[in-house]
């Protein structure tokens, strides 16, 4: 009987200790404005699947559309509602990322709407993030050009520079023939993803879970589990470092 009450006295602490642990968490709602590059592989549900175990748990959202600019999210082009989004969506954080080729070809629009999207953010209470993305891999030598537009868009406009770019480089230069890239030599294969989100986690939060996850699951509209990705140990241990060195550089 004592160790019934024992056992059943340890349980409810347990619960009573979680309760407490759920209640200290934050959360962020965190809007991402882009395309493939953000879409592919569920980056914004893998990033709040990492921050569950963190001290911010951060509730993510898209506006994305396959090979999108930040101008045609401006301009509501393709479909896209961004500017609507924001202004009813009470997001924390607004994450943009522009056309993979923008920065190269046309780095004056990117820098005309970072400015113009972190004013009409900051209009509405939210933070704006860059999304700094990755050089495609037959031009590596770009992406020192693509670093230099982020940043100035990150000074003129006072937003906060996620350099993703800057940690793909070094995992490749650490680890040659790292397979961070699809086939297409551009998007992001699921540990491309992976390292993405990291960074994002770390960048937000200023944390990243002690332990990582094998399965990044989420539920479907009918409540159903979803294996979105499949992540080996060591991989998200590579990440890790790599995120943490970038960072904390």
């Amino acid at each position: 009987m004592k160790t019934t009450i024992k056992k059943t006295s340890a349980a409810l602490l347990l619960i009573i200790i979680s309760a407490c642990l759920s209640a200290q968490q934050k959360e962020l709602k965190v809007l991402f404005v882009g395309n493939s590059y953000t879409y592919n592989n569920n980056l914004p549900h893998i990033v709040a699947i990492l921050s569950e175990n963190t001290g911010t748990k951060l509730i993510t959202r898209r506006s994305v559309a396959g090979g999108a600019w930040l101008w045609e999210h401006w301009n509501g082009k393709k479909g896209l509602e961004t500017r609507e989004i924001i202004e009813n969506g009470n997001f924390d954080i607004v994450i943009l990322q522009d056309n993979s080729m923008s920065t190269l070809s046309a780095p004056d629009s990117t820098l005309k709407y970072i400015r113009k999207f972190s004013a009409f953010n900051n209009e509405y209470g939210a933070k704006t993030y860059l999304f700094n993305t990755w050089a495609r891999e037959k031009v590596p030598q770009f992406q020192e050009t693509i670093d230099e537009v982020y940043a100035k868009g990150a000074e003129e406009s006072g937003s906060v520079r996620v350099p993703v770019g800057a940690a793909w480089k070094l995992a490749m230069d650490l680890r040659p023939g790292v397979d961070l890239y699809n086939s297409d030599g551009s998007h992001p294969t699921q540990l491309g993803t992976v390292l993405t989100a990291m960074m994002f986690v770390k960048a937000i939060t200023g944390e990243l879970p002690e332990r990582f996850p094998m399965d990044y699951k989420t539920t479907d509209f009918m409540g159903e589990e979803v294996v979105l990705l499949w992540m080996d140990p060591m991989d998200s241990e590579f990440c890790r470092r790599i995120t943490e060195e970038v960072l904390d550089d």
